[in-house]
């Protein structure tokens, strides 16, 4: 199926009508049933319309994809094939992906709430993170080492072998690029196992893969849970390489896993709580003020980099605040397929239970809350841009990750200060800092502890930066060359030369 441009709400509500999202997992090189016939419901969070009943993969779905993963892998089909020519399979997939982007954004948007011009952006994301994998893989040159003529030292890169790749349903469809798009330029099998609360564009992207060429046993999708087909990848022999998007804790189980396991090589990009700090010399406070709130707002908050913490020299903050506020008011959530809608509906309503609970908690602690706060009645799952103000360190919306639209703001009177309470986290994604100091600007990005520092913006950045986090926030890096590097091996190779 292939779709028109639209423009209006009423014409993504028509498209949304006509669409009949495949919901079958993808092994093999086919779609089937879970080897169980069970299933799970995947529900439109904006109304609550069921959109499909979608296979639960398991154990023996698990046990099947790896084993034609491997066959693939060692068939060389795909693993021994010339860069180049992986090179064009991918471009093909992406060209794919722009023709079916309106399609694929739609499926995003119904499957987890988010607004559809979010989406649009991921696909955009999405297709440019394959095309730029796609182009790098023949530029990742090996190494001639130094040596006496007696010898020839070579430095190989080399694919991983079975990948297994646990995506977010935040942003399904780009979070599941960043991961198979090294992965695949790199020459291994992938296994992607897409979140239960945004399957369906997964499966999409699993037609046009087959569509662009990718060879059978090269790319599969096993849609399910996490406790079980995805322990079952984590646990398996056979998987040589375990990347994972999602919370710290899943992120620790599935080191033990690893461990329990093959010692797979396991990539991990977890929670966030991150700090934006805002200094009284930066200019134009309105500007900042609305990108401070489109940090959290953004994505109705459930966003691993979200500036949840606000930091504010407090001889600037009371104004701030009163600047944030009013730039939250036109930041509403709305009809996720109206194109003027900023946030669009929480996931489901075990999240949105969750994000209530916070934000009593944050009352009950002692938090000002300053707006919103309430779930907003009628049909859907939404809550709008909830700030708190007068927070301390020690409260728990000051510490926890909501992923949510609650805003978290402290004040602090000293640099010093300020970089304490921004490094005062078990987290280290990312971190914000806005100032028009040079010398402060560098000081204050040297001192954060965070694998990504913006300054005077929040979450710039293209496919040539490499996006992760330290401490409690992970390890190894989505996007740019780096990725490539993380999905191959290096192998060393000694001659002796005849004299």
């Amino acid at each position: 199926m292939s779709f028109e441009a639209p423009g209006t709400r009423d014409d993504w509500h028509a498209l949304a009508h006509s669409l009949v999202p495949e919901s079958r997992a993808f092994i093999d090189d086919a779609f089937v049933d879970a080897d169980s016939g069970d299933t799970f419901e995947s529900r439109n969070p904006a109304t609550g319309e069921l959109l499909a009943q979608v296979a639960s993969c398991d154990e023996p779905d698990a046990e099947r994809a790896v084993a034609a993963a491997r066959h693939a892998f060692a068939g060389g089909a795909w693993s021994r094939l010339a860069p180049g020519k992986r090179k064009k399979t991918l471009l093909r997939l992406a060209e794919l992906m722009e023709a079916h982007k309106h399609e694929l954004a739609l499926l995003d948007t119904l499957d987890m709430g988010k607004p559809i011009t979010s989406s649009l952006g991921d696909m955009a994301g999405a297709i440019g993170c394959i095309r730029y994998q796609a182009e790098c893989i023949d530029k990742l040159y090996g190494e001639v080492a130094p040596t006496g003529e007696d010898s020839l030292a070579l430095v190989l890169r080399e694919p991983i072998g079975v990948v297994a790749a646990i995506v977010p349903w935040n942003f399904p469809l780009m979070m599941t690029a960043w991961k198979i798009a090294p992965a695949l330029a790199a020459g291994n099998s992938v296994i992607l196992k897409p979140s239960e609360k945004s399957p369906l564009s997964a499966l999409r992207l699993a037609q046009l893969a087959k569509e662009a060429g990718l060879p059978k046993g090269v790319f599969q999708v096993l849609p399910g849970f996490g406790h079980t087909v995805g322990k079952a990848l984590a646990l398996s022999m056979q998987v040589d390489c375990l990347a994972f998007t999602g919370s710290t804790a899943v992120g620790k189980q599935l080191m033990q896993y690893a461990g329990q396991s093959n010692l797979k090589r396991v990539y991990l990009e977890c929670g966030g709580k991150s700090p934006n700090l805002v200094f009284a010399d930066c200019k134009d406070l309105d500007q900042v003020a609305s990108h401070a709130a489109a940090a959290i707002f953004h994505n109705q908050g459930e966003v691993c980099i979200a500036g949840s913490r606000l930091l504010v020299e407090n001889s600037i903050r009371d104004d701030f605040v009163e600047r944030v506020l009013k730039a939250a008011e036109i930041m509403q959530p709305g009809d996720p397929l109206d194109p003027a809608s900023f946030m669009g509906a929480i996931v489901d309503e075990a999240q949105h239970r969750r994000i209530l609970d916070y934000i009593r908690q944050g009352v009950e602690e002692g938090a000002r809350l300053r707006s919103g706060g309430q779930a907003i009645d009628g049909p859907g799952l939404f809550i709008p841009p909830t700030v708190f103000d007068g927070v301390t360190p020690q409260m728990t919306i000051g510490r926890e990750e909501i992923f949510g639209p609650v805003l978290a703001v402290f004040g602090f009177d000293s640099e010093d200060e300020a970089i304490a309470m921004a490094n005062d986290t078990p987290y280290g994604l990312a971190a914000g800092l806005w100032s028009q100091d040079i010398d402060r600007i560098m000081r204050v990005t040297r001192r954060l502890q965070s694998g990504q520092v913006f300054v005077n913006n929040w979450a710039g950045g293209d496919q040539t930066m490499p996006f992760g986090g330290v401490k409690q926030s992970g390890n190894g890096r989505d996007k740019s060359h780096h990725s490539l590097e993380e999905y191959s091996e290096l192998k060393s190779v000694w001659m002796a030369l005849a004299p």
